[in-house]
């Protein structure tokens, strides 16, 4: 079983927020004066979104242009052959990357942790003007809230001079959001919007944390990575981990299911507005998706499995493309995928988006700017 005392995925327009996850954590009239919305490490759009939908879309549509080129170069059995010839034939045989899947009669020995959740825990919550939110878990490596609201609603995670701004849904349904930034003094606040970019306090609440170890925040679903014990993706997941003898198997096999089975949507990237969320579930049944489908998909898969996953956003070369991509920390060392392999012991990235498109991106030509 993996020991949690101790990810490269692309959407091409993406947008940011938050996380909902459990292991042996518990599951699932404003007041104030009126300000502007303080911003995140960089300007908000009036919509929330730390970069503009016009760049979100352009890049979108870069990446769907670099994405068909490359498929015109290179098509999926070629790349079969690739992967084929590129491992020693036993390490081919072996590693899960190189053929999607193991001999139907293994049963693996890899065993994944107990399913981690981020429940919002209503005895536990404290709250004001409609707004409450629980920190009860927050050494699990999240905060929760909900709100009732007739007008558009932010929340903030306020951290070490960081400050992430989410959009908060006005009908009290309960989301969860990550402490990514690590253990400290955190200020967490739910807004409401007054007119144009100004935000009146509803509720405001100071918490020390204490994670109880850096993984928590990367282990459970969010706003961004949206999942529960009984999703079609956890349940995919455990049927693809079933086979598997290591965490590197289980990466292995979830990284070239969703190579192999999800196509990028070209349609989409080019017509995407800022704000959109994506739905795990959705990107699974459609197989179809942009860098950010990919990346939440991803992450919901592997966090399940007990992989810790970062979600990241921020942009990638040639041409800084605002980009989504993954990062996981897997225990063992061995081949996700042809020219893919995990060092073990330290964060990996992997970046789904371009292996399903057959394109090739330097993983020296990313820059970091969220991460979820």
């Amino acid at each position: 079983m993996k020991s949690l005392n101790r990810g490269h995925f692309c959407a091409a327009t993406l947008f940011f927020a938050a996380a909902v996850f459990f292991s042996g954590c518990r599951e699932r009239p404003p007041g104030g004066s009126s300000s502007a919305l303080p911003s995140s490490p960089s300007a908000l759009s009036s919509s929330g979104i730390p970069s503009s939908g016009n760049e979100l879309s352009s890049s979108a549509k870069k990446i769907s242009s670099a994405l068909r080129s490359a498929a015109e170069a290179k098509t999926s059995s070629a790349k079969a052959a690739d992967s084929a010839a590129a491992l020693p034939a036993a390490e081919a045989q072996k590693t899960i990357g190189s053929t999607g899947q193991q001999a139907a009669d293994h049963r693996g020995t890899y065993r994944a942790p107990s399913f981690a959740s981020s429940p919002f825990n209503s005895s536990a919550a404290a709250g004001q003007n409609g707004a409450f939110i629980d920190t009860s878990s927050s050494g699990c490596g999240y905060v929760a809230a909900k709100a009732s609201s007739g007008k558009r609603l932010k929340f903030q995670v306020i951290h070490d001079g960081t400050t992430y701004s989410y959009d908060l849904p006005g009908n009290s349904s309960p989301t969860s959001f990550p402490l990514q930034t690590g253990s400290g003094n955190y200020t967490f606040r739910v807004m409401q919007n007054t007119t144009g970019n100004k935000y009146a306090t509803l509720y405001s609440v100071t918490k020390s944390v204490s994670l109880r170890d850096s993984f928590q925040p990367f282990l459970r679903p969010n706003q961004f990575v949206d999942y529960c014990s009984s999703s079609s993706c956890v349940r995919k997941a455990a049927s693809l981990a079933s086979s598997a003898d290591s965490d590197v198997e289980v990466a292995a096999s979830i990284y070239a299911y969703i190579r192999d089975h999800i196509r990028y949507d070209h349609a989409k990237a080019s017509s995407v507005s800022s704000g959109y969320v994506p739905n795990p579930d959705s990107t699974l049944a459609s197989g179809t998706g942009i860098c950010f489908d990919y990346a939440s998909l991803a992450a919901a898969m592997l966090r399940s499995q007990g992989i810790p996953t970062k979600l990241i956003t921020g942009y990638v070369s040639p041409g800084s493309l605002y980009h989504a991509w993954n990062m996981i920390w897997l225990d063992s060392t061995g081949w996700i995928a042809v020219n893919l392999k995990a060092t073990g012991g330290q964060w990996d990235r992997i970046d789904l988006t371009f292996a399903a498109g057959g394109a090739n991106i330097s993983g020296t030509g990313y820059t970091n700017r969220y991460t979820y």
